[in-house]
């Protein structure tokens, strides 16, 4: 992917569509490389590690997907109806969600307060990343704020013969504002506070991700849980990884029945990944693919800086 990079700084975007690259790589690489804005955003390690749905699920199925190391299930949270009705939320997916994910992260980090702000504040930030937050956007990410807010998540760690729980909301408190625009009944979460376990388990495994990265594939959920599955892994390694298709598969393919349909999706995601990591090498086989010890996106004294 180093050639991408180095073929646009030396010649141009229309040198490297002529050359026969994708055009979503070359629009993700340069975009990426254009950014001067050096924002930095934060993510738990384990949602690097087990991300969200990427389609909407029936809404009262829960989601439960497994990583070499971590198992998280997410159960859809209820919301009251007209009369006594109850009904399913949803568990959130796509890509709104996660960004939603990141942006309460990230403050959260920046400000050292569960205490979230949302409404004017994250609308702003999506526009920071490219998101113009109207129309049906606006209504994805009102849907998505309010599952998040509603869901239970359980992460599961095994380290050796250890295994502990974390059994929680994402957020133990939301503020949820009827603001009348939404003809489902949806509501719109103007604040919110993280749960006071996850807030910990956040402060102590961060994995610092780059704006310019996020704004160039915002609208790419696969590619968005392979940089920030990257960006944790990387820089770890002490020598070359090989991971098989079999075992990626659970952890990113969960909704695919054909290991041959989640490898050509996956390969794309990888590689839009790639166009904003240029510091990452990894390669793609046949039988899967092989990491290489890398820089992580962000340097760790930038990331405590922030």
């Amino acid at each position: 992917m180093g050639t991408l990079h180095d073929l646009i700084e030396a010649k141009g975007k229309k040198a490297a569509l002529d050359a026969g690259s994708d055009p979503r790589e070359v629009a993700a690489a340069a975009g990426y490389m254009a950014d001067e804005e050096n924002g930095i955003g934060f993510l738990y390690s384990g949602w690097s590690q087990a991300a969200l749905p990427h389609r909407r699920l029936p809404d009262d199925q829960p989601w439960v997907i497994e990583a070499e190391r971590m198992r998280l299930m997410v159960e859809p949270g209820r919301r009251n109806g007209p009369g006594n009705d109850i009904g399913f939320v949803g568990v959130p997916f796509g890509s709104h969600a996660r960004l939603i994910m990141i942006y309460l992260q990230t403050e959260a980090l920046r400000t050292g307060s569960r205490e979230i702000e949302l409404g004017g504040s994250l609308r702003a930030w999506l526009g920071r990343i490219g998101v113009s937050v109207g129309g049906m956007t606006a209504r994805s990410v009102r849907d998505q704020a309010e599952r998040i807010s509603r869901c239970r998540m359980t992460f599961q760690v095994t380290n050796g013969k250890t295994t502990g729980l974390i059994n929680q909301n994402i957020v133990d408190r939301a503020i949820l504002i009827d603001d009348g625009q939404d003809r489902q009944g949806r509501l719109s979460l103007e604040t919110a506070r993280l749960s006071e376990g996850f807030f910990e388990q956040l402060r102590k495994h961060p994995v610092p991700l780059e704006e310019a990265a996020i704004r160039a594939v915002n609208n790419n959920s696969m590619a968005l849980d392979i940089y920030a599955w990257l960006a944790y892994r990387l820089h770890v390694l002490q020598q070359p990884r090989p991971v098989a298709w079999g075992a990626l598969k659970p952890q990113f393919g969960n909704g695919y029945a054909r290991t041959d349909n989640f490898s050509r999706k996956f390969v794309e995601g990888l590689r839009l990944a790639l166009a904003v990591y240029p510091a990452a090498k990894v390669e793609v086989g046949r039988s899967g693919i092989v990491m290489h010890p890398s820089r992580p996106p962000v340097a760790p004294r930038s990331a405590l800086a922030r």
